[in-house]
């Protein structure tokens, strides 16, 4: 990791940015950030951190305040950890992926993990929100003001599983890693079993495709593009490699009616794979809707971020 955040500033509004500049350096493979008044929080690899910021700003050189520590270590399988503020910007949710694909580095590794927190960024305290979601990664707040996430699901048991998924989030739910997958299929693999938890487990609400690891996340905007993508939610989907032919290398919709996925998800933007598919030229991983309405894309292979517009 280059260990920093950069920053990329539109000042005339043309959908191209002008200036790019080392906005925070120092960092510990900094992944989620979000921005509550004059407070940025950015979600390191292994810690939640707080820095000023005002608006205009091109560089923090602050050290930062650590607001809490985040489940990492020797091992940290899935390191990416996600940030966003709730609406009200009171409570942060932190994603949290576990350390093992079905908990084969025993489930003390996994304490704290496959998890969504709740964090207090005045105190630091903190809750587990919901768990059983083995690599949570995209969170938004629905329209209806419910959370959503991405999950990316295990490996190992063939091309066609398990699927990934994105859904709404329960306080208090539990959705079956490593213990059982989409709702109470049991994964035998995983033992001792605990059928206590497999009975209470949560099934998803959306599909999205065996190894597809869908990443971003976000929700439309009453702007966005045209009006047929106005009602739903957009998926990055970086790609697998535990998959032939390959699946995922994409970014797509998935229509709502109302506060439900109403429909199969229609394909926004491609070309990410070479014609033989054995060759990545892009893998898309967050999505966002600037204030003009375009969707941008962050690409982690293709290092660049691209902008689609309705022209």
């Amino acid at each position: 990791s280059a260990n920093r955040i950069t920053l990329l500033r539109d000042t005339d509004g043309d959908g191209v940015a002008e200036t790019k500049s080392r906005f925070l350096q120092g960092r510990s493979s900094p992944f989620g950030i979000a921005l509550v008044g004059n407070a940025l929080y950015v979600a390191d690899s292994d810690k939640l951190m707080r820095f000023p910021y005002l608006t205009g700003q091109m560089q923090i050189a602050d050290p930062g305040t650590k607001v809490v520590d985040l489940p990492a270590g020797a091992i940290n399988h899935h390191w990416t950890k996600n940030v966003i503020a709730s609406p009200d910007g009171q409570m942060l949710y932190v994603t949290v992926g576990s350390n093992s694909n079905v908990g084969e580095n025993g489930m003390a590794a996994e304490e704290g993990r496959a998890t969504i927190w709740q964090v207090d960024p005045a105190t630091g305290q903190h809750r587990i929100f919901a768990s059983g979601l083995r690599n949570p990664n995209g969170m938004a707040w629905a329209p209806d003001g419910k959370l959503w996430t991405a999950v990316n699901e295990r490996d190992e048991i063939g091309g066609d599983l398990v699927p990934d998924y994105m859904t709404s989030v329960q306080d208090g739910g539990f959705y079956g890693w490593p213990y059982s997958y989409y709702g109470q299929t049991i994964d035998k693999r995983v033992k001792p079993p605990r059928p206590d938890l497999v009975a209470k487990a949560i099934k998803p609400d959306y599909a999205l495709g065996a190894h597809t690891a869908s990443l971003g996340l976000t929700f439309s905007a009453v702007n966005a593009l045209t009006p047929a993508y106005r009602s739903g939610a957009f998926i990055g989907q970086h790609g697998s490699w535990n998959r032939n032919p390959k699946s995922g290398y994409q970014v797509i919709y998935v229509p709502f009616n109302g506060a439900t996925p109403a429909g199969p998800p229609q394909t926004v933007l491609t070309g990410f794979l070479s014609a033989d598919g054995k060759q990545a030229f892009g893998r898309p991983v967050g999505v966002a809707i600037n204030p003009s309405g375009d969707l941008l894309v962050a690409d982690d292979v293709g290092n660049t971020v691209w902008r689609v517009s309705a022209r």
